[in-house]
């Protein structure tokens, strides 16, 4: 059974920082990218962050490149997101997502979300 289990959420002042990690279990976490996903009320989901399955290369959206870091350990089937420099405009439902895609398939897996919350 494929399970991704967000964690980390929380409020938290304009400024400040949270660490999210995602905990994944049921399906070989090395073989998939990961990514960091949002959802604002009234907003379309949107990516943040995403990591290839070994872990060598990043992306970030534009709206977070310098302020949030993406990585992952395989050892433990976990992926983080470090928030620093938290802005109202974060707030959100954060979602964990595991993709990946061979010739015959695509495969993708989401979490339940976490909230965040950035105000003052």
């Amino acid at each position: 059974q494929v399970q991704l289990v967000e964690s980390g959420g929380g409020l938290v002042q304009p400024g400040g920082s949270l660490r999210l990690s995602c905990a994944a279990s049921g399906f070989t976490f090395s073989a998939y990218a990961m990514s960091w996903y949002r959802q604002a009320p009234g907003k379309e989901r949107e990516l943040v962050a995403t990591i290839t399955s070994a872990g060598g290369s990043t992306k970030y959206a534009d709206s977070v490149k310098g302020r949030f870091t993406i990585s992952r350990a395989n050892a433990k089937n976990t992926v983080y997101l470090q928030m620093n420099s938290l802005k109202p405009e974060d707030t959100a439902v954060y979602y964990c997502n595991a993709y990946k895609f061979t010739l015959a398939n695509e495969y993708s897996y989401w979490g339940q979300g976490t909230q965040v919350t950035v105000s003052s």
